[in-house]
C-alpha cells in the first residue's frame, strides 16, 4: 500500500531523511519510533505530500504529490500539531464529512465515545479549543471516514488516560481490514496493535522488526545491551526485567519473553541515546533483531 523508494530530504545543509527504503503492506499496523529529530514526522509530512523530496514515494500505486486530492481522500490523519483552523467545529465537522462522504453524525458518535461533547462547542472556532479537545476531534474526524489508511503523528498525546484507552480500543476495531502507521513515543501503548515496529535515528531507518505470529507464548529472546554511561534509571529498569548487571552498570544481560517483546523494546527505546549497543536474539532460532 505504502512505497518508499530512496527517500531523501534536507533542510539548508541538515540531512533529515537519508536513503529511506520501505514498504507496508495492506493491514500492517506500524509503530514508527524514535527520539525527538529522528525523522519520523519529516517521514509522515512527505508520505503526504507536503515537503518536496528526492526519490519517491506511492500510495496505491499514486504519487501523494502529484495526485494529492485523491490520495488524501482515501487517507484518515491525525497530526501531531493541531492546525490553527478558524472555522466554527459545526462547519469543520460538516466541511471534513462532505469532503469523504460520511455522516457528521459518525463523527459526532466517535467524539461521544472519546469522551467529547461536541453540542456545548458546535459555535466555538476549533482554534479556540483546549488541545485535548482539538485532538479529539480531529480523531473522530479521521476514524468518521471510511478510509482503509490512518497515519497518525502522537495522536494521543493530548488525550487523558480514559480518553487514550478508548482510542486504542477504536483502532482495535478495525485492526483487521486497516492499514495503520502510528508515530509514537509509547511503543508500550500500542505494542498490542500492532505487528511490525520501524525506529528511526539521524534520519535513517535503524530497526525494522515484523513481529511474527507463530512467536511461541513460551519463546524468549536473548538479550545483551551496552550503554555509554552509569545511569541509575537504566539500572533500576534493568532490574525490573530481571537482567544481570555484567559490569559497574555498563552491559547487562537477560532474557525477554516473546510475548513481551514489544513492550520491552519500547521501554528500552526511551533510552536511545544513552544505548551503544544492542542484541535481541531468539533463543529457538537464532534470528537477530
Amino acid at each position: 500500500m505504502i512505497r518508499f523508494d530512496n527517500v531523501a530530504k534536507s533542510f539548508r545543509k541538515s540531512r533529515v531523511l537519508d536513503a529511506i527504503h520501505l514498504e507496508i503492506g495492506v493491514a500492517e499496523r506500524v509503530a514508527l519510533i524514535g527520539s525527538n529529530g529522528a525523522g519520523k514526522t519529516t517521514l509522515i509530512r512527505c508520505l503526504l505530500g507536503e515537503y518536496a523530496f528526492e526519490g519517491r514515494v506511492t500510495i496505491n500505486g499514486r504519487d501523494p504529490r502529484q495526485e494529492r486530492t485523491a490520495v488524501l481522500g482515501s487517507i484518515g490523519f491525525v497530526p501531531q500539531l493541531p492546525p490553527p483552523l478558524k472555522m466554527p467545529v459545526a462547519q469543520l465537522i460538516d466541511f471534513s464529512a462532505a469532503l469523504c462522504g460520511t455522516d457528521p453524525a459518525t463523527i459526532h458518535a466517535l467524539a461521544g465515545r472519546l469522551g467529547l461533547d461536541l453540542e456545548p462547542i458546535l459555535s466555538r472556532p476549533f482554534v479556540k479549543l483546549s488541545g485535548g479537545m482539538k485532538q479529539k476531534l480531529l480523531i473522530a474526524i479521521a476514524l468518521g471516514r471510511e478510509a482503509r489508511l490512518l497515519i497518525m503523528d502522537e495522536p494521543a498525546a493530548n488525550l487523558d488516560p480514559e480518553a487514550r484507552k478508548i482510542f486504542f480500543e477504536l483502532l482495535a476495531e478495525r485492526q483487521d481490514d486497516t492499514t495503520m502507521l502510528i508515530s509514537s513515543h509509547r511503543l508500550n501503548e500500542v505494542s498490542a496493535l500492532v505487528n511490525r515496529v520501524i525506529e528511526m535515528d539521524m534520519g535513517k531507518v535503524v530497526l525494522d522488526d515484523r513481529v511474527a505470529d507463530d512467536v511461541s507464548l513460551s519463546g524468549q529472546f536473548a538479550c545483551r545491551i551496552a550503554i555509554k554511561r552509569n545511569e541509575a534509571a537504566f539500572a533500576k529498569a534493568m532490574q525490573a526485567w530481571n537482567f544481570r548487571d555484567l559490569g559497574d552498570g555498563m552491559e547487562w544481560e537477560g532474557e525477554v519473553p516473546g510475548p513481551d517483546r514489544l513492550r520491552f523494546m519500547g521501554m528500552t527505546s526511551r533510552y536511545v541515546a544513552l544505548i551503544s549497543n544492542y542484541s535481541l536474539e531468539e533463543s529457538a532460532n537464532g534470528r537477530s533483531q
